[in-house]
């Protein structure tokens, strides 16, 4: 048992600046686990983050003469906000120096909080270097973002609060894992009191520092990190965290970005909050550990770490969450480049909801189309479906898991078509519902070929396709008049000028 942790986390002093966040049951994550869930709400804390714990601790135990000179820190993020908070709940000077490519609002965020900011190179480890000498060079002390015996123990009050909250016990706890200083504080208490719990850290798959480093059985410095779980971004694991996490530590899950974006769809959809990606990764870690152990029945914690959510990533997260749910796949299928082609493989998927159907003539023997279908079984309806299309006669190939299709082929099939004749371009709305696609294939019908289409949706009202038809000028008086008889909104776009650059013949 490691003493000296824990008498510095139940001595620690947070909460003049944190709460005491909630444990809260996730039911509907449980009913689809078979166990029972809860979340540890940190990110409910007044910056949306458990950082506060650890800095303000570390703050708390300054000296006098330390705390005339005032504190500095390097960070983008989450730890720049709790640096700040509590400098400020102290009355102690705060300097924060912070990336120049950092989003304004997160520098507002500190802003507003009292700190000084000063913005220096392109990356977190430009800021820390420029921190390190401003801070020798003012005398400022510097508060590390997660390699401090104090801002450890400040993380470890989490697990103070877990067993005081569910004293009848807990199976398995899932932490998310950076620097290692929140894993590292949970850790050293929950297993020098109760070692049978057992501690999972979760790392992104792009950022697996401490991964790396317990697998090599010294600290590992990565060459570079991914960037979406940005609050785990952390190339090299603290020395102190490492030796914790050695002693301390059951495993490491890794997990892709697709788990981590329907991991934060489960945690919306069960508290209506939204997580920032290192606030997904507990349960994303926690889904995979489920699945691979097979267990039932067990109490299983999550520690949802933060919120701090750039907007202008919801969209992505949305995009991903249904293919790391498997709740979708995406198919590249091969059909006839004749009329009603597009209508018998619709009538094979049946009434399954197709999520996105990309095609651009190309080649007058074959038409090649990317399509998404929804899932209700996951992986094993996925590769059930792609044989059914295959014994079909339709060549199919899985991009489920191909990731340059899901970042950029998706969004590219199209192109010019030289040589395409009588080629007319319509948007098309209808109601959305199961069978919607297949229903607007039938009313269109097959005398006229399809020789574009575009159809992409996720939970809108109204279905909106893109079409290419191909209607020999004696024919358009009768084509206009079939689809005034659909009653489908419509608007043509053959003279738009967007068309006539990227996709006309």
């Amino acid at each position: 048992m490691d003493y000296r942790y824990i008498e510095r986390i139940l001595k620690a002093r947070v909460y003049d600046v944190a709460i005491e966040s909630p444990l809260e049951p996730a039911r509907r994550l449980s009913r689809r686990l078979g166990n029972r869930v809860l979340f540890k709400r940190e990110d409910l804390q007044p910056v949306f983050s458990f950082k506060l714990r650890g800095a303000y601790n570390r703050i708390a135990h300054l000296t006098p003469e330390q705390a005339a000179r005032g504190v500095i820190c390097a960070s983008a993020g989450n730890h720049a906000q709790g640096v700040a908070l509590g400098a400020r709940r102290r009355g102690v000077r705060a300097v924060i120096v912070m990336p120049r490519t950092t989003p304004s609002i997160k520098v507002q965020a500190v802003a507003d909080l009292g700190g000084e900011i000063v913005l220096e190179g392109d990356d977190y480890d430009a800021a820390f270097e420029h921190a390190m000498g401003l801070g020798e060079a003012q005398g400022l002390t510097f508060i590390h973002p997660f390699d401090d015996p104090e801002v450890i123990a400040g993380q470890g009050t989490i697990a103070m609060e877990l067993l005081r909250q569910k004293p009848e016990g807990m199976d398995a706890i899932f932490v998310p894992v950076g620097g290692g200083g929140l894993i590292g504080g949970i850790a050293v208490y929950i297993k020098s009191l109760y070692p049978e719990i057992r501690i999972v850290g979760v790392e992104p798959e792009d950022a697996a520092s401490m991964h790396a480093s317990l697998a090599a059985g010294r600290r590992v410095t990565l060459d570079r990190v991914g960037i979406f779980h940005d609050g785990v971004a952390v190339r090299r694991v603290g020395e102190e965290t490492f030796r914790l996490a050695r002693q301390y530590v059951d495993e490491i899950v890794l997990v892709t970005t697709d788990e981590t974006c329907a991991a934060i769809q489960d945690i919306f959809e069960d508290t209506r909050a939204i997580v920032e990606p290192a606030g997904g990764l507990a349960v994303a870690g926690m889904k995979k550990w489920v699945a691979r152990e097979g267990c039932r029945d067990r109490t299983l914690v999550a520690i949802n770490c933060g919120a701090n959510m750039n907007f202008d990533r919801l969209r992505h997260v949305a995009e991903r969450a249904d293919l790391g749910g498997e709740r979708e796949a995406l198919f590249a299928v091969e059909i006839p480049e004749r009329p009603g082609s597009f209508h018998a493989f619709c009538e094979l998927v049946g009434r399954r909801s197709v999520t996105e159907f990309n095609y651009r003539y190309g080649d007058p023997a074959a038409a090649r189309i990317f399509v998404g279908l929804a899932l209700a079984q996951g992986r094993e309806e996925r590769e059930s479906l792609r044989a059914s299309i295959e014994a079909a006669g339709f060549p199919v190939m899985d991009m489920t898991g191909n990731e340059m299709a899901k970042l950029h082929v998706r969004y590219m099939v199209g192109g010019h078509a030289p040589g395409l004749e009588h080629e007319l371009l319509y948007r098309f709305e209808f109601p959305e519902r199961p069978g919607a696609l297949l229903r607007f294939l039938q009313a269109i019908g097959s005398r006229w070929n399809i020789s574009l289409f575009h159809y992409r949706n996720h939970g809108s009202d109204y279905g909106r396709v893109l079409a290419g038809i191909q209607v020999p000028p004696s024919e358009r008086g009768e084509f206009l008049r079939h689809l005034d008889e659909l009653h489908y909104a419509y608007t043509e776009e053959t003279t738009n000028p967007a068309y006539r650059l990227f996709l006309g013949p």
